[in-house]
């Protein structure tokens, strides 16, 4: 099953949990929802009785928007604690599936032997996406040798063979230059390691090892950026954050070059690189008052949060069913167990008819 299938199959598959199950109605207990990409509303009158605090961990991609989401809400409710820590998307399982947080970020589904952790540490867990991001592949300014790059060029350039033997740019392409390639990307535990290798290598988690990786793409941002010759892969929002450091490049699918953009993301021309975010909720967890009201905080004030991080918001009767989902507290996912290739916004669309 590809991402479109998936998603579709998420969508449908949740609209009929939705139509069953129909829980009775709880008060809100924050503001009215934003539409996506428009205004953030204003926060809500602090509720004294709600405390606590909420643990979340995993995707440094998604942790922009969860971050961005902990200081609102704390502002609503300021007798809650929010930490949200970044391990990527596998290390932010791995501490999820051992009961030590509330909510884990991921950047690609959950994998099927995450799946089974939980299960054996006795974990439920309720999946929600919350945004729209692709990949940016970047390299420094001052390179003026290459604006578009193939795909079959990021695999001669990332594959498990090119290790050790293409480490100069003109192994890649002859007409570029005769010069170091140094390069930058993901570490393993990263969902973005992952989605990244299945999209362009063609198998999850082959690539090459012979180059510089961290789980903070802060530290690739600068990697790049102080290196002419560098190339690297991470989340478009932290591009958006660094253009004046980075040079993003456009990318030929067979289909022509196609640079990122919110635009690109959302009718579906910007691929392979195009990808949706989601939270994890500990079932468990999703019955105390204070993550119960943060989920519903992030499903109504995420969409606007989001964007101003850079981030693109899935439809509003997306967010509408997936809080509906947490509602009706339908745990599971509808993955297959890893990262799966290829989405737009219209396929979305269309399972909503």
């Amino acid at each position: 099953m590809n991402l479109r299938s998936a998603l579709a199959a998420w969508v449908l598959g949740l609209a009929l949990v939705v139509a069953a199950c129909q829980p009775a109605a709880t008060p809100p207990a924050t503001p009215p929802a934003s539409q996506p990409g428009g205004e953030v509303q204003p926060a809500a009158t602090p509720a004294p009785q709600l405390s606590g605090e909420i643990k979340i961990d995993g995707s440094s991609t998604v942790y922009p928007i969860s971050e961005a989401v902990a200081e609102e809400f704390q502002k609503a409710h300021p007798n809650v604690k929010v930490v949200v820590g970044i391990s990527g998307t596998g290390g932010g399982f791995k501490k999820f599936c051992a009961g030590e947080t509330d909510i884990s970020n991921a950047s690609r589904p959950i994998k099927t032997t995450e799946m089974e952790t939980c299960q054996k540490n006795g974990v439920e867990f309720i999946e929600l996406p919350v945004a729209y991001d692709a990949l940016s592949v970047v390299v420094n300014p001052q390179n003026d040798w290459v604006a578009c790059i193939t795909v079959a060029e990021l695999k001669k350039i990332w594959e498990p063979e090119a290790q050790g033997k293409i480490t100069r740019w003109n192994q890649v392409n002859p007409q570029w230059p005769d010069a170091p390639l140094t390069l930058f990307g993901p570490g393993t535990d990263s969902g973005t390691f992952d989605y990244f290798t299945e999209a362009v290598v063609g198998k999850e988690d082959a690539s090459r090892g012979d180059y510089t990786a961290s789980e903070d793409d802060n530290v690739l941002v600068q990697g790049v950026a102080n290196d002419r010759y560098a190339l690297g892969y991470f989340g478009l929002a932290y591009y958006l954050e660094n253009q004046d450091k980075l040079k993003a490049l456009a990318i030929d699918n067979g289909k022509g070059c196609v640079a990122p953009s919110e635009q690109t993301v959302r009718d579906g021309t910007y691929q392979p690189l195009s990808r949706p975010l989601f939270i994890y909720v500990n079932r468990k967890a999703a019955d105390r008052p204070e993550v119960e009201a943060f989920i519903r905080f992030y499903l109504t004030q995420g969409p606007a949060l989001a964007k101003q991080v850079g981030y693109i918001p899935l439809p509003e009767t997306v967010y509408q069913l997936a809080l509906q989902r947490f509602e009706a507290r339908k745990v599971g996912t509808v993955f297959k167990g890893g990262p799966q290739v290829g989405v737009s916004i219209e396929d979305l669309l269309k399972a909503e008819q």
